[in-house]
């Protein structure tokens, strides 16, 4: 197995590979990041849940309730966004109380109630990208 020195490298190796995504990441892709760390989160959670782990649960909870209100929620531009943000920011802000509930409560359908709101944003925010760079195209058209 892993000894404690080898367990401290993979750690820091996981976390500088982290923060070099991060570090090299675009607005969007940021957002996308965001997304992915929230169901993790979420679903640290709802494991440490089943198996009764408190502390667990509990970081992983404030973590996903963090990335909502300190990431998502503080990316949008209200004054700009319209209707869509401010829709997003209802979302967030009743996502966290939800979380909040979860975690004091061991409501497992709260955690999956966020995880059916959250997941389709998600899956959405990934295909908005756009085709992607020319040299990714077929060449010749249709069907080439």
């Amino acid at each position: 197995m892993f000894t404690s020195a080898s367990l401290r490298a993979a750690s820091a190796y996981k976390r500088i590979a982290a923060e070099t995504s991060v570090q090299g990441a675009d607005p969007h892709s940021l957002v996308g990041l965001l997304y992915d760390a929230l169901l993790q989160s979420i679903a640290l959670g709802g494991n440490a849940m089943a198996r009764g782990d408190v502390a667990t649960k509990g970081a992983a909870l404030g973590k996903a309730v963090r990335i909502l209100d300190e990431g998502l929620k503080a990316g949008l531009n209200l004054n700009e966004g319209g209707e869509l943000a401010a829709n997003l920011h209802q979302l967030y802000t009743y996502s966290a109380m939800r979380l909040t509930q979860a975690n004091l409560r061991n409501d497992a359908k709260a955690l999956e109630e966020v995880v059916q709101l959250i997941e389709p944003l998600a899956e959405s925010w990934k295909l908005i990208r756009g085709p992607g760079p020319a040299y990714l195209q077929p060449v010749g058209g249709r069907g080439a």
